[in-house]
């Protein structure tokens, strides 16, 4: 683990941050929290992507998930999620089991779920929904699905008319998919413009892209997972051209951060969004107040 992580000195930093642009407290959408043994996997995957990709992804964060859930609680994240997904069908519903299951006993943890497009997902999707899940996550890349199939098309709608949001991984970073980048997402958004839609990553690397569906639906967000940051602007960096796009759609932003699933120490993201230079007004959105308003804490 790197010098200083998760020690007093990086909680005294995220707490300087909070002190700094006036916030109770941070909101972050995308945190990861899954079965042991899956994270391991996940975890094995990024061990081994310097190698495939010459990009290295130590993961900074491997404590068991007691310890990190108490490390978040000491950055003073007053809501996140536990962003799980399936790579292949009939994954789906037990992962929904357990994420119930941990939201159940970790409250400040935002009911979380996820799908596949598969024969009775429409069935325990509204099962998620009916027992509190408050956000849905579905993984495009890693589950090398298109967003806009039809056997998703009856379960937008539904979370549509409920208004729950999706925290969707539809960008074709770190390595394009078959069905990533804005074009299917444009397809569906076009059937379900009212679908609460969260592009992870701000769809990195096709930010300019998934800035304009933003600008033209009114339920689509974007979340910071990873933008802005020296490992990311190494190899897909924002265009500076685009800040002030960012800027007007700053009440549409959220914080997210990968954690435990990331290069580097938790309060460089924060950091990185500090020094974008866009204002305290901004960074309370992005940090707290969006995050609050969307999901009524």
């Amino acid at each position: 683990m790197p010098r200083g992580v998760g020690a007093v000195g990086e909680v005294d930093a995220v707490e300087r941050f909070r002190r700094r642009i006036g916030v109770p407290g941070l909101v972050d959408v995308h945190t990861h929290f899954m079965p042991e043994r899956v994270l391991r996997k996940v975890w094995a995957y990024f061990d081994g992507f310097g190698p495939t990709t010459g990009i290295e992804w130590g993961i900074t964060y491997r404590q068991e998930e007691a310890e990190r859930v108490a490390l978040l609680r000491q950055f003073g994240v007053r809501a996140f999620t536990s962003m799980l997904y399936p790579h292949k069908g009939g994954m789906a519903p037990w992962l929904n089991e357990w994420a119930a299951d941990f939201a159940g006993r970790t409250p400040d943890c935002l009911h979380t779920a996820t799908l596949h497009p598969e024969a009775g997902v429409e069935e325990y999707v509204r099962k998620a929904v009916e027992a509190g899940a408050r956000v849905f996550k579905a993984h495009v890349q890693v589950g090398a699905y298109d967003p806009a199939d039809e056997l998703l098309d009856p379960v937008w709608g539904m979370l549509a008319e409920a208004q729950v949001p999706v925290v969707m991984h539809c960008g074709s970073g770190p390595v394009p998919g078959t069905h990533t980048g804005p074009e299917p997402v444009e397809r569906l958004l076009a059937r379900h413009p009212r679908l609460p839609l969260v592009v992870a990553h701000m769809g990195m690397p096709e930010y300019t892209e998934f800035l304009d569906l933003a600008e033209r639906y009114a339920e689509v967000r974007l979340d910071t997972t990873m933008v802005f940051t020296d490992f990311s602007e190494r190899f897909t960096p924002f265009p500076a051209s685009e800040l002030g796009r960012l800027a007007d759609l700053g009440d549409r932003v959220l914080l997210g951060s990968d954690f435990p699933n990331i290069p580097y120490p938790y309060v460089h993201q924060l950091e990185a969004l500090e020094r974008l230079g866009l204002g305290d007004e901004w960074l309370r959105g992005v940090c707290y107040e969006n995050g609050a308003r969307l999901f009524g804490l």
